[in-house]
């Protein structure tokens, strides 16, 4: 049986933190963690200033947000695409 978790306002989880600053039984050990390294793409020229025009287009803030927000998109498109081809496949059976 699971127990459902108490839910804190951000002023009640504030109090709690500053309660136990000096407590060193109240917390855990640090976590370490390690920033994702980038990847770096290339584009052909021709590619890249049609993207630009794009962006600049759509009033995009970079060229690098606009085209971080049209691969997110289409790879919302392809998976849902992808899951719809594989119920059919399981309808199938």
């Amino acid at each position: 049986m699971r127990t459902r978790r108490q839910s804190f306002s951000v002023d009640e989880v504030d109090q709690l933190v500053i309660s136990q600053v000096d407590n060193d039984a109240a917390w855990e050990d640090p976590v370490k963690v390690t920033r994702q390294r980038s990847t770096s793409l290339s584009l052909p020229a021709v590619l890249a200033s049609r993207a630009a025009f794009f962006a600049r287009l759509h009033h995009e803030e970079s060229l690098e947000n606009w085209i971080k927000r049209i691969v997110a998109e289409r790879l919302d498109i392809e998976e849902a695409a992808f899951a719809g081809c594989k119920r059919e496949l399981v309808a199938k059976k």
